[in-house]
């Protein structure tokens, strides 16, 4: 009998062994019995070819496969990876957007396209925003979480690697059209109408000249209107407590804190060994938003001969996202407070109230922003069987990542703000998700009595440009115990600058007469926007307020300036910007930072295979050493003057600014070894240890000092960054059991540990800023401490305007009747001592260690059509944040449990899949608003049910549908202890339906 056997060139071996796929020697007989082959498609077909990948690694390997060319199992990237045991996703306007692995966050992932490093939109960090990327046109998504020498560095927590449609992978004509509508009920909350929304796709593939020549085009069109409604309650304060507020005597006395326990209007106030806090402002946003996304891909592929193919590749990828809102706010001056704490030792106000004289400010704001990121790639790809054994791979690409404001007049962010002074008592209620702000005016709420405060507005430019080269090979042996041999080198430079233009109208007094912009008033009321939230019935909620079109009051407002009407309000850094009032955005850069890093890698890697009794086993030992030189250039502004605007605001003032030159370098060595053994046809164990790394953000590495304003009547906070910074480094290992036990089924549990060095945390020093003369903290302002007994900087800058008007730096406002309204008070060198600042700078800390365990069950029910999959992850670090310790802390941010169940029913063209997510609660930051970094925030557990349905009506004819947010789930962030709020984020459910083609 003749045979005919199967040759596998060493080129598809190199790209077997990659993939840590065993190569395979295949006989078959003329003679056999033809068998029909039976193709799965659908969900069931893409969990089998996820569960062949993994089986097939040598490493850690989890993945995603489309369910059919075009056809990702989710609309969006992220929302598709928290499907993957260990997976976690951040969400951004209710959408998936930043991932997070085995408690790693965002920055401690890579994320590479077709195996290629990719740029960021940030500026600052190196998180990875997967809303830039539709889903349409990706074929496989995988996520190594053990370390590979052939792979690029950078990815701790996990390098996910996003595999895109090649025309010769599947030969012959594929395309497919879909069209669908999204209606997105977060609107509703949003003071605007929903509308349905198109996305359009479309995936072209064909080969020309018997597969030789592949051309493939993917294109998306996404339009998403969208909304959300968000109470908050920020810059909460701690203290110990025997903390008293300035002048109320007890042990120590500090601006924030309340009175002694012997005033009679602090009911249970904490004791000595509690630890209190005090929010600063509570507020209420309606938000709406647009988001357009086009995505397209274009590759050609040419394959001469067998052993010689190329591949170029152009990818794109804009979204642009325009967004308004309109708020109010109140904030608390730390003055006449009345409070009720819920018991220690973490003590949270239930009730918190301030009286305000009958002229506190009832701030209320508005603002239309948005941003345009834009992604591009190209690259050039050349595989290369030089021989039977040897085989070579060239590949290059060079990509940039860029952010812009979408409309440079009014920024990438901005606010203005408008407020009526007749605010008599102020009272916050806490206890729920929902802060209560209750709010006693000293006059109805009018129109007549709104004028424009101040103003902010931001444009933000970042672009990241990445040129990457690659020369690998891999050399098979014929026979032995090592199979065949990677080697390569790579070389990555990245360019990253992220830049910043301010104008900042410090004028919150007002600029404005009462009445002149009563006209531009909509009364609104908040209503159900917040029914989901628990505590949002409370009848004693502030519901009226204002909303506005900032543009109408800007140009009012500019109108009432140019007449004289209106009080002109010169910016603490003296830029009005091109509108010349203060009242849009500028392109004077204020910040601009640089950074340039380049990496030199080399390394190899042994691919073996042996058999221990009658057990195959594979092995892959490995090592990467890499160099990194980093230059940073940052533009700093130079501070020379501090201007008192308002009662607890001080104005910095610079002239000019300059560049500054800092740099650092180091080496790593990086090895990874791999090991498995087949037990039996169905059983695998695995284990591998490896050496991985991330380098520190770039807000971390840009050197120069960058000082907050606006400045506090104590003190001020500024930022310094330290391109000496090491990266984290991570010695990992994993051990898990597989056991496939079905065609796509499969159970198996792992174990993985994480020694991490160089964490990088956050130092901090206090420094006087010598040219920065602060005129509260003066003989002036100590004259004013003596004369009102008061500590609250309001009272004090009140009191210098009244009775020092003759000093140096002191000029009174417009109105003799009532100076405090829009005076100045300028600090003086050589009178005033040097303003302190609280600086902020990068550090790299001690070891920290993090391990968990992973399981998860996927089971296929055959013929029934039903199946389901169960995963979690536990994971724990030897580090944890102590909410009773005041100051900064060290934090593993994003560290959490999470698990997933997901049901399906995949027969006769039907296809349905519900899915459900949870996140237990995370430290994700530490550091609030005007508080510095030493209070904590964290995200409350969350739990989402998706759905989703298709079904093919003819062999080419699919309908679709999917409902995101199935049971309306809220989000809620929250500070030091659970009942201190800090957001609680009403959203809703997204629907999708849509009609795909396929040809």
């Amino acid at each position: 009998m003749q045979n005919s056997i199967f040759k596998k060139t060493p080129l598809a071996a190199g790209i077997a062994l990659a993939l840590g796929t065993p190569v395979v020697t295949t006989v078959h007989a003329q003679e056999t019995q033809v068998m029909e082959e039976v193709v799965v498609t659908g969900i069931r077909g893409s969990l089998k070819q996820s569960m062949d990948l993994k089986r097939g690694a040598s490493g850690v390997v989890d993945a995603i496969t489309a369910e059919d060319i075009g056809n990702f199992p989710d609309t969006n990237l992220a929302e598709s990876l928290q499907r993957i045991t260990g997976v976690s996703i951040d969400r951004e306007r209710g959408e998936g957007a930043r991932v997070t692995v085995r408690g790693f966050g965002p920055g401690f992932n890579l994320v590479l396209l077709n195996g290629r490093q990719m740029p960021t939109t940030s500026g600052v960090n190196r998180d990875f925003d997967f809303s830039n990327l539709a889903s349409e046109g990706i074929s496989a998504v995988e996520v190594f979480k053990s370390g590979k020498a052939d792979v690029p560095s950078g990815g701790i927590g996990s390098t996910i690697n996003v595999r895109t449609t090649r025309p010769l992978d599947s030969p012959g004509l594929n395309a497919t059209f879909a069209a669908s509508g999204m209606y997105d009920e977060s609107n509703d909350h949003a003071l605007s109408s929903s509308t349905v929304r198109p996305e359009i796709s479309g995936l072209f593939s064909n080969t020309f000249m018997d597969d030789k020549i592949g051309v493939s085009l993917s294109a998306v069109y996404q339009d998403r209107e969208g909304g959300s409604a968000t109470a908050s309650a920020t810059n909460w304060r701690s203290f110990t407590g025997d903390t008293s507020c300035w002048g109320c005597g007890g042990a120590q006395e500090q601006w924030g804190g309340i009175p002694t326990a012997a005033d009679p209007n602090q009911v249970n106030r904490p004791g000595p060994d509690d630890i209190y806090s005090v929010p600063q402002v509570l507020g209420y946003r309606l938000s709406s938003f647009e988001r357009t996304r086009l995505n397209g891909q274009l590759t050609f592929q040419y394959r001469p001969v067998e052993t010689l193919t190329a591949t170029l590749d152009y990818t794109y990828a804009g979204q642009e996202v325009k967004e308004q809102w309109n708020d109010f706010s109140a904030w608390f001056n730390f003055g006449g407070q009345s409070t009720e704490y819920f018991d220690g030792p973490i003590a949270t106000p239930a009730t918190y109230s301030e009286n305000n004289g009958g002229t506190g400010d009832f701030a209320m704001g508005a603002s239309q922003q948005g941003f345009k990121n834009t992604n591009d790639s190209i690259g050039l790809n050349l595989l290369w069987d030089v021989t039977d054994r040897l085989s070579l791979e060239f590949d290059y690409h060079n990509s940039t990542a860029e952010n812009e404001p979408s409309d440079p007049a009014f920024g990438s962010s901005n606010v203005l703000s408008i407020a009526a002074f007749t605010r008599q008592q102020t009272t916050g209620y806490f206890g729920s998700e929902f802060p209560v702000l209750e709010l006693e005016l000293s006059n109805p709420l009018s129109p007549d009595d709104m004028i424009v405060t101040g103003s902010v507005f931001t444009n933000d430019f970042s672009k990241m440009e990445i040129d990457q080269a690659k020369l690998a090979g891999n050399f098979a042996f014929d026979t032995g115990f090592i199979e065949s041999i990677d080697f390569g080198i790579q070389l990555t430079e990245v360019d990253n600058r992220a830049a910043q233009s301010v104008v900042q109208r410090d004028a919150w007094g007002g600029v404005t007469q009462a009445g002149a912009i009563a006209d531009l008033m909509v009364p609104v009321n908040v209503g159900s926007s917040f029914d989901q939230i628990p505590g949002s019935g409370d009848p004693r909620q502030q519901r009226d307020f204002y909303t506005f079109n900032i543009q109408e009051v800007i140009a009012r407002t500019e109108q009432l300036i140019a007449s004289g009407d209106a009080q002109l309000f010169v910016p603490g850094n003296g830029d009005l910007g091109p509108c010349g009032t203060a009242l849009c955005a500028s392109n004077m850069l204020t910040s601009d930072r640089l950074t340039n890093e380049q990496t030199d890698a080399v390394y190899f890697q042994l691919n073996m295979a042996t058999e221990w009794g009658r057990m195959p086993v594979n092995m892959r030992l490995g090592v990467r050493y890499e160099q990194t030189d980093v230059e940073s250039s940052a533009l700093t502004p130079n501070y020379d003057g501090l201007v008192w605007v308002a009662g607890n605001e001080l104005s910095l003032q610079n002239t000019g600014s300059t560049f500054s030159n800092l740099s650092g370098d180091y080496d790593y060595v990086l090895p990874n070894f791999d090991f498995s053994i087949d037990i039996t046809d169905q059983l695998v164990a695995r284990a591998s240890v490896s050496r991985t790394l991330t380098r520190a953000n770039y807000n971390d590495l840009q050197g120069g000092i960058t000082l907050d304003s606006p400045v506090r009547v104590d003190s001020g906070t500024g930022r310094r960054g330290n391109p000496g910074l090491l990266p984290f480094v991570s010695d990992n290992l994993d051990l898990s059991v597989e056991y496939y036990y079905g065609e796509s089924s499969y159970v198996s549990l792992g174990y993985f540990r994480k020694d991490v060095d160089n964490f990088i945390g956050q130092g901090s020093v206090r420094e006087d800023a010598e040219n920065v003369p602060h005129p509260a903290l003066g003989p002036l302002g100590d004259e004013a401490r003596a004369a009102t007994g008061s500590s609250n900087g309001g009272d004090l800058y009140c009191w210098i305007l009244t009775n020092r008007q003759d000093a140096e730096g002191v000029t009174p406002g417009p109105d003799p009747g009532d100076p405090c309204a829009g005076g100045t008070i300028a600090g003086v060198a050589g009178r005033d001592p040097a303003a302190p600042f609280d600086l902020f700078l990068p550090i790299n800390q001690d070891s920290t260690a993090a391990d968990g365990w992973e399981f998860n069950i996927q089971h296929d029910f055959g013929e029934s059509g039903f199946g389901g999959i169960i995963n979690a992850t536990f994971v724990d670090a030897d580090v944890a944040y102590d909410t009773l310790t005041l100051g900064e802390q060290f934090i593993l941010a994003g560290l959490s449990d999470s698990a997933n169940f997901i049901a399906y029913y995949d027969k006769n063209g039907l296809s349905v899949r519900v899915a459900y997510n949870w996140r237990d609660a995370f430290i994700s930051g530490n550091g609030q608003a005007n508080t510095g970094p030493s209070e904590p925030t964290f995200t409350d557990e969350y739990a989402q049910w998706d759905m989703s349905a298709n079904y093919w009506v003819t062999d080419n004819l699919q309908v679709f549908g999917d409902i995101i947010n199935l049971t309306d789930e809220t989000a809620y962030v929250f500070g030091r202890e659970q009942r201190q709020v800090l957001f609680a984020t009403q959203l809703g459910r997204r629907y999708t339906v849509g009609l795909r083609y396929k040809f």
